[in-house]
């Protein structure tokens, strides 16, 4: 083989690299995409798996098929899509508790590595709540009330990493009062406690509270998002009502196994992005609490680096282990 005839082969290859590529990426999927989620049926992770697959099934032409595998934190299911092929056709659903659960275990994989972000979906940000026997009417109420009686306050939690704990523990740092983490089995476990005065204050999801506090069994003092909550606009925000700076969500996103080709990765997002912005879709969403903020799959990379680093800070400040 000459030169010339070598270079001419190498670009050839190159070419064909080149042009091929992108007609795979449109023949993708070659069948039905699984989408994992770590969890069990009913919770708001599955919830929002179910219905951005039916929508991504449309767009796709394939069916999108949700498969919970709950179990260790949501370790199982993530360890079954980072040994998953790279080729799209096994997904995951983020939760928020994936920005726990770094600094809480020894795990096989690195989220930041192991896996590669598609779609950020939203956030669902939580309400701070209290029973109404409590003296206290806005979160500067309660912080004063908490430091004038350090340590008589309890607050609730389902498990060590979750948003409900590490929220009630991000807000004592920040504000600077003690109150006693009480932890139970589930948020089911909770709600008879603090509706029956046993407990003091809790956070949890918009959807699950806002029932009680329509009825008066619970007073809502902020929200914990940094912007006030498209579901209830008229209840301020904890950075508004004298804790600076606060701001903790669930939230939600898609990723695929680390080393899934680029063209995969870029269809799937547009294929998201729009489904998250039609209205019936969005309105699906702000039923169940949550709020549509689609993103690039850099902008779910570095929410997920944040939300690592934040609560590991937080894990290691109060010296949180895993139950």
């Amino acid at each position: 083989m000459t030169r010339f005839t070598g270079a001419l082969v190498a670009l050839g290859m190159a070419w064909g690299v080149s042009c091929g590529m992108p007609a795979w990426a449109q023949g993708y999927p070659q069948r039905p995409v699984r989408l994992v989620v770590g969890l069990p049926p009913g919770g708001s992770t599955d919830v929002m798996a179910r219905i951005v697959a039916a929508k991504l099934s449309e767009r796709l032409g394939q069916q999108v098929v949700v498969d919970n595998r709950p179990g260790a934190s949501g370790t199982i299911g993530i360890q079954l899509v980072v040994n998953s092929q790279p080729d799209g056709h096994t997904l995951i659903m983020a939760a928020g508790s994936w920005g726990t659960i770094m600094s809480l275990y020894k795990l096989p994989f690195d989220l930041r590595r192991d896996l590669a972000p598609v779609a950020f979906i939203g956030t669902s940000p939580y309400l701070l709540v209290v029973q109404p026997s409590l003296p206290v009417k806005t979160v500067t109420d309660l912080v004063t009330y908490a430091r004038a009686n350090p340590g008589k306050l309890t607050y609730a939690g389902s498990t060590a990493g979750s948003l409900q704990r590490l929220a009630g523990e991000l807000l004592k740092r920040t504000a600077g009062f003690d109150m006693l983490y009480v932890p139970y089995k589930g948020t089911g476990a909770v709600m008879p406690d603090l509706l029956g005065g046993r407990l003091d204050v809790a956070f949890d999801n918009v959807l699950i509270l806002t029932p009680y506090i329509k009825k008066g069994q619970l007073r809502a003092l902020g929200v914990t998002s940094s912007k006030r909550s498209v579901v209830f606009p008229e209840l301020p925000t904890l950075a508004e009502t004298g804790v600076p700076g606060f701001h903790a969500v669930g939230w939600f996103g898609i990723f695929a196994a680390a080393r899934t080709p680029q063209p995969i990765v870029s269809r799937l997002n547009s294929e998201i992005v729009a489904l998250m912005k039609e209205p019936e879709t969005r309105d699906r969403l702000l039923a169940q609490g949550a709020e549509p903020q689609p993103g690039t799959p850099d902008d779910l990379r570095k929410y997920l680096a944040g939300e690592i680093e934040k609560w590991g800070k937080v894990i290691r400040d109060a010296r949180i282990k895993a139950e």
